[in-house]
C-alpha cells in the first residue's frame, strides 16, 4: 500500500522503515531537508512541499502525520487539507489531545476528508519491536489502513494467547480499532496516564532500595543493596518483569548511579489530560494524579535518585531528553 509520511523524527522515520520492509510504498516529507534525503535514499520518495506530496501519492490517499501535538499537528492538518481530495485520509499518530480530533474531523466532514487518530506505542525501539497502535475513526477509513497498521503492529510474535480469550481480532496482532474519531488517542492517553503511576512506582521502590544505607536508618537495619542486580533479577519471574523493569535494569547496567541524569522530568500532557478526564467523569484516580504531581515536584529541588530513574526510563525508551528544548 502507499502512504505518505509527514515528520521523520525518531518514531517517524523508524516507521517508515517498517513499512518499507513490508513492501509498503512511502512517500516523505519533512522541513529538515536532510531527513528527508536520508529515507529517500533507503527506498522512500522524498518530497519537498505538502503540495509535492499529495501530487506523488495516488487517490484514495493516505496521510500520516509524526509531529508535536498542539501547534505543529494542527497547522499540519490545516494546510493538508488544502492540499488533498475528497476521500483522503489524514491520519494523526502523534499524542493530540482526543477533543482535537474530535474537532478536526468535524471541520474535515465537509472536506470529505477521513481523520483517524492513532494512538502509537513504541517508542525508539518499535523498527523492530513494532508498535502498539490504539486507533479512532469511521469503519470505512480504518479498515482501509488496515495493511498499514497490521505492518506497523508488532503481530503475535510468542506472545502466547490469553487463555480465557473466546473471540479473535486484531488485539492479538497488537493493533485495535477503538471505536469512532477521538477514541485512539483517549486510550492512548490513558495508556500513557497508567505509564505516569507505573514508572513512578518502580522509581520510588529503587530510591527506597538505595535509601536503604542512608545514615539515618538504624545501622542494624542498614543495607548497601546491589540496585542494578536487583533489576536484573526481577526481569526474571517476577511478577514485575514488564518491558518498564527491563529499560531500567539496562540504564542501571550502564550506570547504577545514573549519574549522567539530571532528574528533572518533564510531562508530554497526556498525564495531565487523563487527570483532566479522571475529573469530567467523577472517577478517582489516585495513582495517575500523585504520579503526574510528582514530575512537577521533579523540577524543583532538590532532586531524588527516584527523579532520575525516571529520567532514564524516559531516555531508554523513548529518546526523551530532560530539559525541554
Amino acid at each position: 500500500m502507499q502512504l505518505g509520511m509527514i515528520g521523520l523524527g525518531r518514531m517517524g522515520a523508524n516507521m517508515v522503515r517498517r513499512l518499507m520492509r513490508g513492501g509498503h510504498e512511502c512517500v516523505v516529507y519533512d522541513r529538515s531537508p536532510d531527513a528527508v534525503k536520508a529515507l529517500a535514499a533507503e527506498g522512500a520518495t522524498g518530497v519537498d512541499s505538502l503540495q509535492a506530496l499529495a501530487k506523488a501519492l495516488s487517490a484514495p490517499r493516505a496521510v500520516w502525520i509524526m509531529v508535536p501535538a498542539g501547534g505543529p499537528t494542527e497547522s499540519t492538518v490545516n494546510a493538508l487539507a488544502e492540499v488533498l481530495e475528497p476521500g483522503d485520509t489524514i491520519i494523526d499518530g502523534g499524542n493530540s489531545m482526543f477533543k482535537d480530533d474530535v474537532r478536526r474531523a468535524q471541520m474535515l466532514a465537509p472536506k470529505k476528508l477521513h481523520y483517524v487518530d492513532a494512538g502509537t506505542s513504541g517508542g525508539v525501539y518499535g523498527l523492530d519491536r513494532g508498535y502498539c497502535l490504539m486507533v479512532g475513526g469511521s469503519d470505512e477509513a480504518v479498515k482501509r489502513l488496515d495493511p498499514i497498521l497490521k505492518t506497523l503492529a508488532p503481530g503475535k510474535g510468542n506472545v502466547e494467547r490469553t487463555p480465557n480469550r473466546k473471540v479473535a481480532g486484531t488485539a492479538e496482532e497488537g493493533y485495535l480499532h477503538c471505536g469512532p474519531t477521538g477514541s485512539g488517542h483517549f486510550v492512548k492517553m490513558v495508556h500513557n496516564g497508567i505509564e505516569y503511576g507505573i514508572m513512578q512506582a518502580l522509581a520510588e521502590g529503587f530510591d527506597i532500595m538505595k535509601g536503604a544505607a542512608n545514615p539515618t536508618v538504624a545501622e542494624e537495619h542498614r543495607f548497601t543493596l546491589p540496585v542494578a542486580e536487583i533489576a536484573e533479577v526481577w526481569r526474571r519471574g517476577s511478577v514485575l518483569s514488564s518491558w518498564l523493569v527491563d529499560l531500567t535494569a539496562n540504564a542501571l547496567a550502564e550506570d547504577p548511579a545514573l549519574s549522567k541524569f539530571e532528574g528533572y522530568v518533564p510531562d508530554s500532557g497526556e498525564g495531565r489530560w487523563t487527570v483532566n478526564a479522571a475529573v469530567e467523569e467523577a472517577v478517582p484516580a489516585h495513582v495517575i494524579t500523585a504520579a503526574l504531581y510528582a514530575r512537577f515536584r521533579s523540577r524543583q529541588e532538590p532532586k531524588s535518585f527516584a527523579d532520575q530513574v525516571l529520567s532514564a526510563m524516559r531516555a531508554q525508551f523513548g529518546g526523551h531528553s530532560e530539559r525541554p528544548k
